[in-house]
């Protein structure tokens, strides 16, 4: 369901610019620019708010909470439109969230080149089956997803993966692909991903970027905040020195590595870490 529909508008736009700013209170406040002509709330199964909607002339502007604290102004300014109230689940909310931004992308980001070799995804989903078996719809975060060669993957053995990267290209190229799910999908800084996700049982983080000694920080951040999302965690890299590193991260994390090369793939998930 899109995110006017839920509140039965022919069409709105969001305050916030990306998917990426819905953490940042300040980036809700172009919503509050002036008295609106008439408002609409929207809240969630516990009653807790989950955006504010207000129209100026013809126009209607979102501000949302799914990720920050509600500003006292916006239910000021709602309260003195005498408008309407709305409910549904929050997760319903924040898929029609990730759909909108999911959808700006997909429609104005010209996708990356595929460069992937054709048997890779028959690759990366029997590794996963493998390692996670046949599953029943549980949550399973896909970070770093890239072109959604993973999720693809989660998908074939029965889970449901909600994807994370920065590349706007990739991601555009999974949604023209049908690899990625717009509803599932977020373009975000991987060391944040915290902020806008709760903990799941499953997680994959199929070939992290290569790890040099000048962006070892970056994705040691990636890999920690990955690993404190994901119950049961499966990541890939090429070689064996960085799955060395990733396994020590791991283990500073308090988890119990498990380290094998994948006979499959010799250069894009050649080397695995299961924790």
């Amino acid at each position: 369901m899109k995110a006017a529909e839920i509140l039965e508008l022919e069409s709105l736009t969001f305050a916030e610019r990306s998917f990426a700013d819905l953490a940042d209170p300040d980036s809700a406040l172009p919503a509050f620019y002036r008295r609106p002509d008439d408002g609409r709330l929207l809240v969630d199964e516990k009653e807790d708010l989950l955006a504010v909607a207000f129209r100026w002339d013809e126009r209607w502007i979102v501000a949302n909470y799914l990720y920050h604290p509600v500003h006292e102004e916006a239910i000021d300014l709602f309260e003195g439109t005498g408008g309407d109230l709305f409910m549904e689940e929050r997760e319903v909310w924040a898929r029609a969230v990730r759909e909108y931004y999911s959808e700006a992308i997909r429609t104005g980001v010209r996708p990356a080149i595929e460069d992937i070799p054709p048997d890779r995804p028959e690759k990366c989903a029997d590794l996963l089956k493998e390692v996670f078996g046949q599953r029943n719809g549980e949550r399973c975060l896909d970070c770093c997803c890239g072109s959604g060669i993973g999720s693809a993957g989660l998908r074939s053995i029965g889970l449901n993966p909600l994807a994370f990267d920065h590349d706007q290209a990739l991601l555009s190229l999974g949604f023209a692909q049908g690899r990625l799910d717009p509803c599932e999908t977020a373009c975000i800084d991987a060391t944040m991903a915290s902020a806008y996700f709760e903990p799941a049982p499953y997680g994959a983080a199929l070939m992290l970027g290569t790890i040099h000694s000048f962006d070892r920080e970056i994705w040691e951040g990636i890999a920690r905040e990955f690993l404190s999302l994901s119950e049961r965690s499966l990541l890939t890299v090429a070689t064996k020195e960085e799955v060395d590193l990733v396994a020590a991260w791991c283990e500073d994390e308090g988890r119990s590595p498990e380290v094998w090369e994948n006979e499959r793939d010799a250069v894009y998930d050649r080397w695995v870490c299961l924790t």
